[in-house]
Order: C-alpha cells, then sequence, then structure tokens
C-alpha cells in the first residue's frame, strides 16, 4: 500500500495548509517514514519543508522527539526558513522539542488556526478550477450553474460544497468550513487522477 493511501487524510491536511497560506506546488519526496513537500510562499523566497509521517518508528504509532531533532538538522542544514512535522500523534517530549526548535505541529488533534476568511477565498480558487474542468466553464451567475436544479436537488458535489461552504462561512464555523475545503481537495486531487470526483 502506498504512503498516500495509507494516510490519505494526512496529505490532505498538508494540502489544505498549503492552499490556506499561499504555497506553491514544490517537490515531493516519498521517503521511508513518509513523503516530504518542499515550497515557498507564492511571493517571497521562503523556503519551507512540510513534513508528514505516515510510519512512526515505535509500535505505539507516537512520533518522538528523535524524529523533530532530525527535522530540524535538516532545516538547519537545507537552509529551510520554516518547517511543520505532520502525524497522527506526538509524544510530549515531541512537542516540548518542536517548541524550542520552532517547529509547527499538525496532528489529528492539533491543527493550525486558520482565518475563515482566507480559507473561504482560497476555496473559492479550488471551485472554479473545478467547475472548469468539470464543466468546461465559470458560472457568472448562480442560475448558470446546472449542478442544483430549481427543486433544490443537487447534482453536483462542487455545487453542494460550495453553498455549505457559503453558509458555513456566513456563520463563522471554521471546522466546518475547513471540512469543506478538505472535501473539494480530495475531489480536485480525484479530477486530476482522471477518476470522476462525482
Amino acid at each position: 500500500m502506498s504512503v498516500e493511501l495509507k494516510e490519505r487524510w494526512l496529505v490532505g491536511k498538508v494540502e489544505l495548509v498549503m492552499a490556506v497560506r499561499g504555497y506553491k506546488d514544490g517537490e515531493r519526496e516519498v521517503w521511508s517514514e513518509g513523503v516530504d513537500y518542499v515550497t515557498s510562499r507564492a511571493k517571497s523566497d521562503d523556503k519551507i519543508l512540510l513534513r508528514v509521517i505516515t510510519e512512526p518508528r515505535s509500535k505505539s504509532g507516537v512520533i518522538g522527539k528523535d524524529v523533530v531533532r532530525e527535522m530540524a538538522e535538516k532545516l538547519r542544514h537545507k537552509g529551510f526558513d520554516t518547517g511543520f512535522l505532520i502525524g497522527k500523534r506526538f509524544s510530549k517530549a515531541a512537542r516540548d522539542e518542536m517548541r524550542r526548535k520552532g517547529i509547527k505541529m499538525m496532528s489529528e488533534r492539533f491543527m493550525p488556526l486558520f482565518d475563515p476568511k482566507r480559507l473561504y477565498f482560497a476555496m473559492q480558487e479550488y471551485i472554479d478550477a473545478l467547475c472548469l474542468s468539470k464543466c468546461g466553464f465559470l458560472p457568472s451567475k448562480e442560475s448558470d450553474c446546472k449542478g442544483k436544479d430549481p427543486d433544490g436537488h443537487y447534482s453536483c458535489k462542487v455545487r453542494l460544497i460550495n453553498d455549505n461552504a457559503a453558509f458555513h462561512f456566513e456563520r463563522g464555523w471554521t471546522d466546518l468550513l475547513q471540512r469543506d475545503f478538505e472535501q473539494l481537495i480530495a475531489i480536485h486531487n480525484a479530477v486530476n487522477n482522471g477518476e470522476d470526483g462525482s
């Protein structure tokens, strides 16, 4: 089983962070314990490492301090400006070491807080790209989209997610907005892999 199939949700979190923070697509390197994404901001030369641990060394699946130290060394030796370490669970010693080394953490229980406005506007770029790839055009008004019939039934997941996201954004429900975005990323990846994505 490939690394990405085994821990697809972790990879989805990375893509979410990259989209919301405006990181460019960059190099991707699969290694024995996970996947490294080397990226930068669209308008900057900052070099950023997002390291996803999909195969923790410990039998318990908890990521330890040694992994953090290795990442800190890589950040220092390869000239990275920022680093994110992503995994299911981290030991307390690993979390403390990340704070000391200035490495940002993402796990099942902890995700960075996103500004709802940035999240929502980043989603719109994915929605536009999906409308173009699935339907061949960007609707200029709501009635141009055929993904929802006059009776309110949806035939398009992208339209459904878009409408849900608008509702969640209006209410300030960032967790649900984030889930909407993760669903869009999954559809986007399916379409890019030649799958239907509907």
